[in-house]
């Protein structure tokens, strides 16, 4: 019992205290040592163990988590990633569906040009790698919607390899531990203590618990990634264009064809602001238009 009242104290005082802070500079290996273990020990203990996307090393899936993980809530994706599986079991399924029904899938998630993005993929997958997704991030970078930063998370939690990135869970705990005292951190400082601490024998659960950490931080101290000189706060979602575009894919879907008047009277905004969103899903690729009125472009 004094065992687990010593253990939880510790976690406590890794979140609420600056007990647990390190030099900027490179750590010692003793140091390194130390830093790993604190993180693991939060991880054993309030790491998110029950996400479906950890109980699987299928390249496919990890990617469609990765691409829904990207500007979604872990909460969300819950919800929507195995239904998402579901309707596309593999890279073919999904290669091969037309888009309307992607997107009808991706509904709720927002940001929809990642379903574009994540489809694409498929059929790259599908056309240049035989259905599967290579393990080197800088081919992956090259996927569409896939930076580095993706790329390196999907082959270390596909494939387990020992690569580096950051991303701002990620980011959160470094500042909080190795930065308190700065003003601002750039990710140049960052990497390198990423890669001197990095569990190289199973990054796969090392970036897990990172992660894991950087979202309880969140709920914890202020926000340490106010000091990132990468920081931009997220415009408000009520009244912006993404809203907007959302809503009139979302009629599209369940209407189309559909025309422009019977668009703009469904979303209820200023026609001239619907019409020129409607030119920019045109444009993009997500809607076309033809005589009986827009739908999802194939």
């Amino acid at each position: 019992m004094t065992g687990a009242v010593r253990k939880k104290k510790s976690i406590q005082s890794m979140l609420d205290t600056n007990d647990f802070a390190f030099s900027p500079d490179i750590p010692t290996e003793d140091e390194g040592i130390q830093f790993r273990n604190m993180v693991l020990l939060f991880y054993q203990s309030r790491g998110r163990h029950d996400m479906l996307w950890r109980h699987t090393d299928d390249p496919y899936r990890i990617l469609v988590s990765e691409i829904m993980l990207q500007q979604t809530q872990v909460d969300r994706v819950a919800i929507k990633y195995p239904e998402f599986i579901a309707a596309f079991p593999d890279a073919a399924a999904l290669a091969r569906a037309p888009l309307a029904d992607v997107l009808a899938a991706w509904q709720g998630m927002g940001y929809n040009r990642r379903a574009v993005a994540l489809k694409k993929s498929a059929e790259k997958m599908v056309d240049e790698f035989g259905g599967t997704l290579p393990g080197d991030p800088a081919v992956l970078a090259t996927f569409p919607g896939i930076g580095p930063a993706t790329a390196a998370s999907i082959c270390a939690f596909a494939y387990n390899l020992p690569v580096v990135f950051i991303e701002t869970n990620i980011r959160r705990v470094f500042i909080h531990f190795f930065f308190s005292d700065a003003d601002t951190v750039t990710d140049a400082e960052i990497l390198p203590l990423v890669e001197q601490t990095l569990d190289r024998e199973n990054p796969r659960v090392w970036y897990w618990a990172l992660m894991d950490l950087g979202t309880e931080l969140k709920k914890k101290v202020p926000n340490p990634n106010r000091k990132s000189a990468a920081y931009v706060k997220q415009a408000p979602f009520a009244g912006s264009d993404r809203r907007i575009r959302g809503l009139i894919l979302k009629y599209v879907i369940a209407h189309a064809p559909v025309r422009e008047k019977a668009i703009v009277t469904a979303v209820a905004e200023d026609p001239a602001r619907i019409r020129r969103i409607l030119a920019m899903l045109e444009r993009e690729g997500f809607l076309a238009k033809a005589k009986d009125g827009f739908r999802i472009a194939e």
